[in-house]
């Protein structure tokens, strides 16, 4: 009886003692999302002075897509390491990569170097994003998991706003290298914060890891953001390259989906995909950023080359959008821990994602900040009630042996749809373009546009006044193009979203019917302490 009675004392203070803990390494959690959010905003607008110092402009675009493509070809192995040998170790090793990369990046002597360390930093950037992720799967039952995912939201609309004001600040006063630099003191803090505060049981999977499957879907994922990336810029669409290259996508991931159905442990087991809700977070996931992503890269060129906006501020163009997705994901946080119902959330996103892009296609010359900034607003709310109900419900979806897999999964579908979307938006627009500065200024306007529709506010300002309305009409007719085509894909979210079956969420307020389920989640919670 007295050892009964111990227990239940000892059980009391480590309740107390909770909150506490798990507010730690919810701000290291933070911490290293802020650094992989952060660090594209950031080098992008340091990219300029980068080329100026190093050269080598040819090779420019590589120093985003080496990024791109190790973070993209990494998330789903990161996610697999997680589940076979533990999450704590598995995101230590992230962080410690990607501060690697980092530190080398800022050493950098020549624009092949930096390629290279760009590459390194990508590895470790795709298990930060994972594992963040993870962890709170692990952490927090997902009754409560909505509150701390809004969070994260919360700071993916900071570095979205903050990446391009930082990054040309670090680079006016510091130096175009502490841009890379600034990460390691951020990262060294989480770093230190995970080592102390997380204690997560200890794995140790006997299987092999899959090789030959995790090489196959490298290859895959590689080949096709480097469709989407060269696709209309680099090359043609029909080109010879551009064929090859989906070909080489295509058969690499036939032949992963057969290697995974007989692999001991594979890389992302299919059996996950037989739950519905699972697959359709997926699908409403990839189209989410589909859409946010051109959005994103498309209204501030709007509001510069149209509505006269300064280039300086352009994260704070943004802030409509990014203010009213933040607000609803806390909202819808909130509301899904206390109420444990979701279903409402992806339903209204994707309506409220769908008429804010209609919305947005409907500007013109003419359209005011206020007028844009209020259909920014609508989009922002939509996407608010979808970017981290996607993440909780795949999560709710899985078992906890599978919390990696299906976190890596979500997020691979979502960088997957922004690569896309930034890639056919952007051939839309750029064709647009083209074809309205032919119609209205004839071989002058051809010639401005032939190596690129986007001008920067330099050009634009020394174009004659007839040229320089010629070309924000195509700007505005191009964006008309885009953004009505994002409405439309926005509608399959609609789709998925209407087929999503509303299964109580486990955890310690979630109905009777599943108050047997918590117990692995909240097992995982104490031992933080």
């Amino acid at each position: 009886m007295a050892d009964n009675t111990e227990a239940v004392i000892q059980t009391g203070k480590q309740a107390e003692k909770q909150p506490r803990s798990v507010r730690v390494v919810l701000l290291a959690l933070m911490i290293a999302m802020l650094l992989a959010m952060l660090d594209n905003m950031i080098v992008g607008t340091a990219m300029p002075t980068i080329v100026g110092e190093l050269g080598g402009l040819e090779h420019l675009s590589w120093v985003v897509t080496a990024y791109t493509l190790a973070t993209a070809a990494s998330t789903p192995i990161w996610g697999k390491l997680g589940d076979m040998y533990g999450r704590k170790g598995a995101f230590m090793t992230s962080i410690v990569i990607f501060l690697v990369g980092s530190a080398l990046s800022g050493m950098a002597q020549d624009m092949g170097q930096l390629i290279g360390f760009r590459a390194i930093q990508g590895l470790g950037a795709g298990g930060l994003m994972v594992g963040v992720m993870a962890i709170i799967g692990d952490l927090i039952p997902p009754r409560e998991r909505g509150k701390y995912q809004g969070m994260m939201a919360g700071i993916m609309a900071l570095a979205m706003i903050a990446g391009p004001l930082v990054g040309g600040s670090i680079t006016d006063h510091w130096g175009w290298r502490w841009s890379f630099y600034i990460n390691l003191p951020l990262g060294i803090v989480a770093l230190l914060a995970v080592s102390a505060v997380l204690h997560l049981p200890k794995k140790r999977v006997e299987a092999k890891i899959d090789y030959l499957g995790a090489g196959l879907l490298t290859i895959g994922i590689s080949s096709i953001v480097l469709v989407t990336t060269w696709g209309g810029s680099e090359y043609a669409w029909g080109s010879a390259r551009i064929m090859e290259l989906i070909g080489i996508g295509v058969a690499a991931l036939v032949g992963f989906v057969f290697v995974q159905t007989k692999a001991a442990s594979p890389i992302l087991p299919l059996h996950i995909f037989r739950n519905r809700n699972f697959t359709l977070m997926s699908v409403i996931g990839f189209i989410t950023g589909f859409v946010m992503f051109g959005a994103v890269l498309f209204l501030p060129l709007y509001q510069q080359s149209v509505q006269g906006a300064s280039a300086t501020n352009s994260g704070l163009l943004l802030l409509p959008m990014l203010g009213a997705m933040l607000v609803t994901s806390m909202v819808a946080g909130r509301v899904t821990t206390s109420s444990g119902r979701y279903k409402a959330f992806p339903v209204v996103g994707s309506v409220l994602m769908s008429v804010g892009l209609f919305l947005l296609s409907q500007m013109d010359t003419g359209t005011t900040r206020l007028t844009s900034g209020l259909y920014m607003a609508v989009l922002g709310l939509g996407m608010g009630c979808l970017m981290q109900i996607t993440m909780l419900v795949a999560q709710n979806s899985v078992e906890m042996k599978d919390m990696g897999v299906a976190s890596s999964s979500t997020t691979l579908f979502r960088t997957l749809g922004s690569s896309f979307g930034v890639a056919i938006m952007g051939a839309l627009f750029n064709h647009r373009v083209q074809d309205v500065m032919a119609e209205r200024a004839g071989a002058l306007g051809s010639k401005m546009t032939e190596q690129s529709a986007q001008l920067d506010a330099a050009s634009l300002a020394k174009l004659p006044a007839a040229a320089r309305e010629a070309y924000q009409f195509a700007v505005s007719s191009g964006t008309h193009s885009a953004f009505l085509l994002g409405s439309v894909v926005a509608l399959g979210a609609l789709v998925a979203a209407v087929f999503v079956k509303e299964v109580p969420l486990r955890g310690a307020g979630a109905p009777a019917k599943s108050e047997a389920e918590p117990a692995a989640p909240m097992e995982t919670l104490a031992e933080t302490v």
